[in-house]
């Protein structure tokens, strides 16, 4: 599967530009960054979590974790990691673990963390353990301009 149907469609559907990077199966976001040779700054991972009112994407880089503690004061709720059923449900034409930043091309709002903006290139999950989105960072910042931006990751 080169590419996730939904993002794929969004992608085109806005006119972003975009290519295609092919690396061998990864399980990780940082061995995904260190088999397709991209900075793990760089690489937008993708966490969903869970709220009362449904589920949302929380982008981060590849390198990072998501702290929850103060994503939960940024949202002003209590929130949890969503269970892998939940992910198979919301991102259904992507591999578990390898979910696109696009919340909107799946119906969910998204969270971005302020450190993906403003680059110069960015790397994202294409719906598969093999295959990378890549864009410029103008074009990514406009993709991912629907969504709530914060300082919510830690090592």
């Amino acid at each position: 599967m080169p590419i996730a149907s939904r993002l794929k469609h969004h992608l085109d559907a806005h006119g972003f530009p975009f290519d295609m990077l092919p690396h061998p199966y990864t399980a990780t976001a940082s061995e995904t960054a260190e088999q397709a040779h991209v900075p793990g700054d760089h690489l937008a991972k993708t966490v969903l979590i869970h709220m009362e009112e449904g589920p949302f994407a929380a982008v981060i880089p590849s390198h990072l974790h998501v702290d929850l503690h103060q994503l939960q004061l940024m949202m002003n709720r209590r929130l949890g990691l969503a269970p892998e059923e939940e992910l198979a449900e919301v991102f259904e034409d992507c591999e578990i673990g390898a979910a696109p930043p696009v919340g909107v091309a799946y119906g969910i709002p998204t969270v971005l963390d302020k450190s993906l903006m403003g680059l110069d290139e960015v790397w994202f999950e294409a719906g598969d353990h093999r295959t990378l989105v890549h864009m410029s960072g103008h074009h990514f910042d406009r993709l991912m301009s629907d969504a709530k931006l914060g300082s919510f990751s830690c090592h």
